[in-house]
């Protein structure tokens, strides 16, 4: 299991270096989150031992206990999935970086809860780029009126944006809308305060992460082509 998905991470950081090198970046401007949320804590283990201390969970209940499993390793987690207002106190003390903060409910009540637990919270915007009504997320022409509100959640850094293609996007409809998110971002550094960065863009998975780094993504969240092969 382990050479195999030491095998797996090498061949796809290497597909991350050659989309980054394609649209003039460098490859260490990529940072690979490998998500683990189809594996068992002995598999998110291999990927932390084979050099990816980057791992993502959707359910935080799930965070909670491969954390618990592999406290003994230099993990940093990422939620990447919604995450339920009455789950906050108890996801906070795990996760490095939320990558779905999706609502203004859910930036007040994060504020409120890391204030409670003297912490402070790097987290990302997530946007519903591609509108679809089952997806979490600002729209897009949300994002511009919130950005005066940013700086009074003294307990959130806001680091950047997150958003996912649409299901079943064809790769040039993928790159278009990780386009838009990109451009988006642009519009909202020349206007944001000063206490905001916008500095992350997480787009990208397994199917479409060369089409996102071409358009500027910082985080890729990868799972199934780390785990290709396993029993």
């Amino acid at each position: 299991m382990q050479s195999v998905i030491a095998g797996n991470l090498q061949r796809v950081q290497e597909r991350i270096a050659r989309a980054a090198e394609r649209a003039g970046r460098r490859p260490g401007d990529v940072r690979l989150v490998a998500v683990t949320k189809y594996v068992g804590p002995r598999e998110a283990a291999a990927v932390v031992a084979a050099g990816c201390q980057d791992l993502g969970e959707s359910r935080p209940q799930d965070l909670w206990s491969k954390a618990e499993a592999l406290q003994a390793m230099p993990v940093r987690w990422h939620l990447i999935g919604h995450l339920q207002r009455n789950k906050i106190r108890r996801t906070l003390p795990y996760v490095g970086l939320l990558h779905s903060a999706d609502s203004l409910p859910m930036l007040a009540a994060l504020d409120r809860v890391a204030a409670e637990l003297r912490r402070v919270v790097d987290v990302l915007l997530e946007v519903n780029i591609s509108r679809e009504q089952a997806k979490h997320g600002f729209l897009a022409e949300q994002l511009e009126p919130l950005l005066p509100q940013l700086p009074t959640y003294r307990q959130l850094r806001v680091l950047g944006l997150m958003a996912m293609s649409g299901l079943g996007s064809a790769p040039d409809e993928a790159r278009r809308q990780f386009q838009q998110v990109r451009q988006l971002r642009d519009q909202l550094r020349a206007v944001c305060p000063p206490e905001v960065r916008l500095d992350e863009l997480s787009m990208g998975m397994s199917g479409d992460f060369e089409q996102a780094i071409a358009e500027g993504a910082t985080l890729v969240r990868i799972g199934s082509a780390l785990f290709e092969g396993l029993d």
